[in-house]
């Protein structure tokens, strides 16, 4: 009874450990960006690794980098777009619908959907940004509870105030992954000259891929 009480958990943690978040990779020439992509966010999640799948973002620029805000890419006709040709209005036909919730949250290296003026805060279907952001005291967040009506968790407030992000974003663009090796690449590209539409001068490309899942086998 009891080896088979000990077999049934092991297979139950082996099975589960292959139940983890989509992760991508996204190689630019300043280094790679880990992103996991989150599992209750599955309309864009999904979204998201099919067009990895299909090597879309494969020669996408980063077209719109702003220090201490964020970084964007996707746009489709960043592929062969011309120097100085302004960029963020690609879009693949479609929209993908707000995920919305109060955990999550922009802080720094949080991964969002780009969109425009949807009533519905629905996003596009390809243009993502990761959040640079900066640090914010306890009044910066107070006023913008007051303009937005968005309250702050105590655990949001600190992140926000010891590490940074974007909090006037919340809540009204969906966070769908985040960070989690390569902000250090990040803070290189959103720090490169850029005209006035905020494009690099010189191409930021990039190329996506969908990291395999590792298998991990426990033994008692």
């Amino acid at each position: 009874m009891k080896k088979t009480l000990l077999a049934l958990i092991a297979l139950f943690i082996v099975t589960g450990s292959f139940a983890q978040k989509h992760k991508i990779k996204i190689e630019t020439e300043y280094g790679d960006i880990i992103v996991m992509l989150y599992d209750h966010t599955p309309l864009n999640t999904n979204n998201m690794v099919k067009l990895a799948k299909e090597h879309y973002y494969d020669s996408t620029l980063f077209h719109r980098c702003i220090p201490n805000f964020v970084i964007q890419g996707g746009d489709p006709k960043s592929k062969h777009a011309k120097p100085g040709e302004m960029l963020g209005e690609g879009d693949l036909g479609y929209t993908i619908p707000a995920e919305l919730n109060d955990s999550d949250y922009h802080k720094r290296g949080a991964l969002g959907v780009a969109r425009d003026n949807t009533p519905d805060k629905s996003g596009s279907a390809c243009q993502f940004y990761i959040v640079v952001g900066k640090k914010y005291t306890d009044e910066e967040l107070d006023k913008i509870t007051v303009k937005t009506g968005r309250k702050f968790t105590a655990a949001q407030r600190e992140m926000y105030k010891t590490v940074g992000g974007t909090p006037h974003l919340d809540g009204s663009y969906t966070v769908f992954g985040e960070v989690l090796e390569g902000m250090d690449v990040v803070d290189k590209i959103s720090s490169q000259p850029r005209d006035r539409h905020d494009r690099p001068n010189k191409d930021i490309a990039m190329t996506v891929k969908l990291m395999k899942k590792k298998k991990r086998f426990l033994f008692f």
